[in-house]
């Protein structure tokens, strides 16, 4: 095996991925972005073939899988829709969390049902008035001798109003980082309600809503770790994504490609293909190298979070920044090569750059991003 080659146990689960994008979602992708489906029988087929817990350890009944596997499994589900991939890479951070920072009684509690996805899970940390900065969150969970009573409103939180947990970052405490908590919420809590679905340029094939909490009261127990460890956990949680959405956006990028390049072999212009001329042996060149710098670059920051390595951080940044930067552009161009047919629905690509483009912003916008790399560079905080 050379240094950059994958392992046969990822390469066979890569296989699996693929084959479930092309069955269950490629053909549907489309009818659920139209419709604004969200497909949780068919995200449940997915976790009967272990992809709702992929790196929730084995003995809490998860896969036990590395980042890098994760990060196939995502890129290789993207293939057949963007949406629905993002989604999963969500339910999953959100168990590797209580799987990571929960107690005994929590992990007994919640894994069993979402690694099955009897059960969906939704990660609440965005609010109105703090995206980038999310330790300015206001949303606030007093103490009594009952448990935690919470104020506030989450935004922009995928799965909302059909998810059965919340994984909520909430101010126990004073102003900054050290005040924020996390609170493990389920649907059906008393003062828990929903905004409506937001209409959105991309992403039908989940919902996006709200979260509000009205004096919703919620046990002790519901505190994951302790009080003020709640923007660590959020923190760490995030590297994670960015790897996800990364390779989600990989995914996308590799579909649109395909497409483009069925086409543009078989339409003829001037009297020869398309592929024939030079002016698309370039880009279509150019594309494949941007998609293969990228992914080399995912697959490294793949491998320093598992390692643990201290720039684990920046390198998930530099990932997360430098791949759904990338994967944007390539499928604008993939598009671009069809020409007018590449704007109707019917080619498919158009819904993959819809898909595609919020990835910049969610999981910390590509500016903050950069951001994080340059202080790492700059040893500031």
């Amino acid at each position: 095996m050379t240094r950059f080659d994958l392992a046969e146990d990822t390469l066979a689960l890569q296989s699996v991925a693929r084959d479930f994008a092309r069955e269950v979602l490629a053909p549907n992708a489309r009818r659920w972005d139209e419709e604004r489906h969200f497909p949780i029988e068919e995200m449940r087929e997915a976790a009967a073939l272990g992809m709702a817990a992929l790196y929730v350890r084995e003995e809490s009944g998860g896969a036990g899988l590395t980042r890098l596997d994760a990060a196939v499994v995502f890129e290789a589900l993207a293939t057949g829709c963007p949406t629905v991939s993002a989604y999963l890479s969500i339910h999953n951070m959100v168990a590797w969390m209580i799987d990571r920072f929960g107690s005994d009684a929590q992990r007994a509690e919640h894994l069993p049902s979402l690694v099955t996805m009897e059960r969906i899970a939704s990660y609440a940390l965005t609010e109105p008035g703090s995206g980038s900065d999310a330790a300015a969150l206001r949303t606030r969970a007093a103490r009594d001798n009952e448990g935690y009573v919470l104020n506030g409103t989450k935004q922009f939180i995928s799965g909302a109003g059909a998810s059965d947990l919340y994984l909520t970052m909430v101010r126990t405490g004073g102003d900054g980082p050290s005040g924020v908590s996390a609170l493990l919420v389920p649907k059906g809590t008393a003062g828990l309600s929903f905004g409506a679905n937001e209409r959105k340029m991309g992403w039908n094939a989940q919902p996006t809503r709200q979260v509000i909490f009205e004096d919703a009261r919620v046990a002790a127990d519901a505190l994951l770790g302790e009080e003020g460890q709640g923007f660590r956990f959020a923190m760490a949680g995030l590297d994670g994504g960015r790897l996800n959405i990364a390779a989600c956006s990989l995914g996308g990028a590799e579909a649109a490609l395909d497409i483009a390049l069925a086409y543009v072999k078989e339409r003829r212009a001037f009297g020869r293909a398309v592929a024939d001329f030079q002016n698309t042996q370039f880009r279509l060149a150019d594309m494949r190298t941007e998609l293969e710098a990228a992914r080399s670059l995912l697959w490294r920051a793949c491998a320093k979070l598992d390692a643990g390595a201290p720039d684990a951080t920046a390198f998930c940044a530099m990932a997360k920044r430098f791949v759904t930067d990338t994967c944007s552009r390539v499928a604008d161009d993939a598009l671009q090569l069809l020409g007018g047919y590449g704007y109707l629905a019917d080619y498919g690509i158009e819904k993959i750059v819809r898909d595609l483009r919020v990835h910049r912003i969610l999981e910390g916008t590509n500016e903050i991003m950069r951001l994080i790399v340059a202080r790492q560079m700059l040893g500031t905080r």
